[in-house]
C-alpha cells in the first residue's frame, strides 16, 4: 500500500529549498525579519456579513480545483509565472474563485515583474480582509476575501500611485470573467 504522508526533506535538500523560498519572497517584496508598513489594519479574524460562506473542508474540495482548495484553503501560494492571469492584459474584472466575490478590475491591475497578478487596489475596500502572516520568517499583510475567508495572496507597500500598494495575488484564488 502506498505511504500518503508528505515526502521527507533530507538534510542536502534544506539549503536549496530554503534559497529558493527566499527567492520566492524576494520576488513577492518581503524580506526576512523586515517588516512592510501598509497603511492597513490587520485584524484577528473574518469580519461578519450578512453573505458569509462557509463550507466544510469535504465540501470546498467537491467545489473547487486541487490548485485552488491548496491556495484558498491551506494558505498556498502558486509558482510565479504559473497564473496565466499574470500576463492577462484583457478587460474584465477578477473573483473570488471560492465564492464568486467580485475583488478587483482590470482597471486597477499592473505588471510588477514578480510573476504574480497585481493590482493597486481592490473593487471595494469591504471585499477582502487582512491579517499578519508571520510564515516563512517573514512579516507580511496577508489578503483574505471576505466572503469566504480564502487566502488571496498579500499586499506590499511597493506598488504604484494613486495608494502606493501591490496586491499579490495568487491566480488559483481568481477566476476571470472577461468585459
Amino acid at each position: 500500500m502506498e505511504s500518503l504522508a508528505a515526502p521527507r526533506i533530507s538534510n542536502t535538500m534544506k539549503a536549496p529549498l530554503l534559497i529558493v523560498l527566499g527567492l520566492v519572497a524576494l520576488a513577492c517584496g518581503a524580506t526576512a525579519g523586515q517588516s512592510v508598513k501598509v497603511p492597513i489594519k490587520p485584524m484577528e479574524k473574518a469580519p461578519m456579513r450578512k453573505d458569509r460562506v462557509v463550507k466544510t473542508e469535504a465540501q470546498w474540495k467537491k467545489v473547487l480545483s486541487p490548485a485552488a482548495f491548496e491556495v484558498l484553503r491551506k494558505d498556498g501560494t502558486d509558482p510565479a509565472f504559473d497564473s496565466p492571469f499574470h500576463d492577462n492584459h484583457a478587460k474584465g474584472d477578477y473573483y473570488c474563485a471560492g465564492c464568486g466575490l467580485l475583488i478587483f478590475s482590470s482597471d486597477n491591475k499592473f505588471d510588477s515583474g514578480t510573476g504574480w497578478p497585481s493590482f493597486w487596489k481592490p473593487i471595494k475596500l469591504d471585499n477582502v480582509w487582512y491579517r499578519r502572516d508571520g510564515s516563512a520568517g517573514m512579516d507580511r499583510i496577508e489578503v483574505r476575501c471576505a466572503r469566504c475567508d480564502g487566502h488571496l495572496g498579500h499586499v506590499f507597500d511597493d506598488g504604484p500611485q494613486p495608494t502606493g500598494l501591490r496586491y499579490c495575488l495568487n491566480g488559483s484564488a481568481l477566476k476571470f470573467v472577461k468585459k
